[in-house]
């Protein structure tokens, strides 16, 4: 490999389809709710448009499917929605490798981050109780902490900012399209991990350093990248 972590200080995850398995319930969730309110959303919409904040991507689909823009009180009541279904889902498990990674992070001695376009506080005190030790809120970046969300720079800017970290020695974690997009269009490089359905070209066109087929090949392959 030609890529390496070896003049990085800090590391910066996407939370969804990195930390957990849970992007099949966000895609039953957001495909469920977006059908009860007459608008139709398939599962790789899902996974294309994972990352950025719901109102985003409720508008984005509205526009597609309607001609325009969902109002800002359709956004919140389907967003609300959206939210319940996900809670009534089976829990989402780890990512198998995501702990062995925060491990051989820390143990690297980079400075570990999350940087998520979900705004579910349930998630965010999940991440914080199942990383314990790793991980603590002020280096957590959500959709309450920025205006624009992914596939804009925005949220990985706000995490150099407050990792207090510059671009060049950091390195991104991202499973989405657009989350790849997010941080090399923030000048930060960036390792994907295909965890989910999408064909490894959606990511690889957005212009990772690095494309791996899963968290625990991350890993396994630690080693290597130093």
């Amino acid at each position: 490999m030609t890529f390496t972590l070896k003049n990085k200080n800090a590391i910066l995850f996407d939370m969804d389809g990195v930390l957990y398995d849970s992007m099949p319930n966000h895609s039953k969730a957001w495909s469920q709710a977006m059908t009860d309110f007459g608008i139709r959303m398939t599962p790789e919409d899902v996974y294309m448009n994972e990352g950025s904040t719901g109102s985003f991507t409720i508008k984005k689909i509205s526009l597609r499917e309607r001609g325009y823009e969902a109002t800002e009180e359709e956004v919140e009541r389907i967003y609300r929605h959206k939210a319940e279904i996900f809670q009534s889902l089976p829990v989402a498990r780890l990512m198998p490798g995501a702990l062995e990674v925060f491990r051989k992070a820390k143990a690297s001695g980079l400075q570990i981050q999350i940087v998520t376009g979900s705004g579910q506080k349930t998630l965010i005190d999940r991440v914080l109780h199942d990383f314990d030790g790793f991980i603590t809120r002020d280096l957590m970046v959500t959709s309450f902490d920025v205006k624009r969300g992914k596939p804009y720079p925005d949220p990985y800017l706000k995490g150099l900012e407050v990792g207090r970290v510059d671009a060049e020695h950091a390195v991104v974690v991202e499973n989405a399209p657009l989350g790849v997009r997010a941080a090399v269009a923030a000048g930060i490089d960036t390792i994907a991990v295909n965890t989910g359905p999408l064909d490894d070209s959606a990511l690889m066109a957005e212009g990772p350093k690095l494309l791996l087929p899963s968290v625990q090949a991350l890993a396994d392959s630690w080693e290597s990248l130093f």
